[in-house]
């Protein structure tokens, strides 16, 4: 019997195993239309095109293909299509392709199989199984186009009651806030509101990291915050000094690695976000690996060059509720009591008693981020089989905070996977406040979903670590395109709204008659609090 070898000493005597997959999509290339111009080539980041000068032509190598279809995209003669490879095992309900394309990749590899982006398993998407209400003879509908629609929402704790006239020292005899948690009390004057967010549409953009993504990309989201009277959030990379100019509208993260962080760090952004979790990967830390980490992310998120930048998996100052208190107060006075502190979580199993734990401990946002939210790297094993679906941890959430009445101590933000206005407005519906929208705005610059953001080598800049990639993402275009979206999306909420008769977004908000169920278990419409469609 042979000597047992690890993995790499097998391959440093017998070399790389020969993959046994076959290419995951074709190239085609119409030999009529090819004008052997050689933009595939320039166009393609993961070398799949090459010149043959045998031949005298381009040809492809397959396995190498994505599927971003850039090469397609920037085609001058349109000669190029990119499909699936129709290729297929021995039908098995158990062994499913995926499973045996990524058991080979591990026995050649040895290693965990990363991935990108969101959950694309074919779980139920709750938000296609609940329709809207409409008015029609005794509740007249609103024209958005002749009548103001209100899209405005505000991010932060609210008192159960404010009284206009009333000064601080006209309400002396009650206590103005909780003494431990911060909170407001019943009623308030004007000047003691807790500090808030004014969005303009309750769409922001979620938290991507400089390093995850170019430059570039978060230069446009930045833009296009500023443009649309919203928010983007940094992600926990840092926030590099030439983009600090739009700290009007960024939310700023402070994660268990504390990459970036300082005094100036929090008092220039307009919000401080706490991230515990995150839906791609709950329960686990970031990698950024060494090789996206240049010289200007290096300095950035505060680390030396070419290192890998480690997110612990838990906060090593949180291991309860009253140590994330703790943290909450001292992030509050490091700001001066001036900005509102989020904590943002997985969505898991039991989301609604931890809300009701943020709550307490005086978060004064709290974002949920769902199973189908997207990441710039994650094990595949744990994107796809950790947590549950936004949809139902809102529902859970937003139901046991107004049980326990202290709904309003907080704002709801949730993220994972939305689609469009349509999706936007049935979680304002389900309870929501707002919504945080990362691979809709990665779409909306370019994205492909080839799920290799990991990789560094995306073939539209977005998520590249190579500048010259980078700059194929123009930040001015994408900025365009992203408020091109945001309006687009706005405009649609305000049509669904006036269809259902209602003229603010705060009417709406957590108003679940206004939303029927339609191919789903009784347990399921319990759990979403919606009946049936026709009862």
């Amino acid at each position: 019997m042979g000597q047992a070898r690890t993995h790499i000493e097998a391959q440093a005597v017998f070399g790389p195993l020969k993959p046994y997959l076959e290419p995951e999509f074709l190239v085609e290339r119409d030999p009529d239309r090819c004008i052997q111009c050689g933009v595939c080539i320039s166009q393609c980041s993961f070398g799949v095109h090459w010149f043959d000068v045998r031949r005298s032509q381009v040809r492809a190598e397959q396995e190498r293909c994505v599927g971003c279809h850039r090469c397609a995209v920037f085609c001058p003669t349109g000669a190029l299509t990119i499909r699936r490879n129709p290729s297929e095992y021995r039908p098995n309900a158990n062994w499913r392709p995926e499973f045996v394309a990524d058991l080979k990749r591990q026995a050649e590899t040895g290693g965990v199989v990363l991935t990108g982006m969101g959950n694309d398993k074919p779980f139920r998407v709750y938000w296609d199984h609940l329709l809207l209400n409409a008015s029609q003879v005794t509740n007249p509908s609103i024209d958005p186009l002749r009548e103001p629609m209100e899209l405005r929402t505000f991010l932060g704790a609210r008192p159960d009651q404010v009284n206009p006239s009333a000064s601080t020292s006209a309400l002396a005899d009650g206590a103005t806030s909780h003494p431990v948690e911060g909170l407001p009390a019943a009623m308030v004057s004007v000047e003691d509101l807790p500090p808030a967010l004014q969005l303009e549409t309750p769409i922001m953009f979620s938290a991507m990291s400089y390093g995850a993504i170019s430059f570039q990309a978060q230069l446009a989201l930045f833009e296009a915050a500023q443009a649309c009277g919203t928010y983007a959030n940094t992600g926990e990379g840092g926030w590099p000094r030439p983009l600090r100019r739009f700290h009007d509208h960024v939310i700023v993260q402070v994660a268990s690695g504390r990459f970036g962080v300082d005094a100036d760090y929090l008092n220039e952004a307009a919000m401080v976000e706490i991230k515990i979790g995150q839906g791609a990967k709950p329960g686990i830390g970031g990698h950024l690996p060494g090789e996206k980490v240049k010289a200007p992310i290096a300095r950035t998120r505060m680390i030396p060059e070419g290192t890998d930048a480690l997110s612990p998996a838990p906060h090593h100052d949180i291991y309860s509720i009253e140590d994330l208190a703790l943290l909450i107060y001292a992030l509050k006075e490091a700001t001066h009591y001036e900005k509102p502190v989020a904590v943002k979580v997985a969505a898991v199993h039991n989301v609604a008693a931890i809300a009701s734990g943020i709550a307490r401990a005086g978060a004064d946002v709290i974002a949920i981020d769902g199973v189908r939210g997207g990441t710039g790297a994650a094990p595949k094993i744990i994107r796809d089989n950790v947590g549950i679906p936004i949809e139902l941890a809102l529902a859970a959430v937003d139901r046991r905070l107004r049980e326990e009445k202290i709904r309003n101590r907080v704002s709801l933000v949730v993220a994972g996977g939305f689609r469009s206005s349509a999706d936007v407005i049935k979680a304002i519906a389900l309870g929501a406040d707002a919504v945080y929208i990362g691979t809709a705005a990665f779409v909306a610059m370019g994205c492909t979903l080839c799920q290799k953001c990991y990789t560094g080598k995306c073939a539209w800049g977005i998520t590249a670590a190579d500048p010259a990639l980078a700059r194929r993402l123009n930040p001015d275009l994408a900025a365009e395109r992203l408020i091109n979206l945001v309006h687009a999306w706005s405009a649609e909420i305000k049509e669904m709204l006036g269809g259902m008769g209602i003229n603010a977004l705060e009417s709406l908000r957590g108003n679940r008659d206004h939303l029927r169920a339609v191919g789903l278990e009784q347990w399921e419409m319990d759990v979403l609090g919606v009946k049936g469609a026709g009862q």
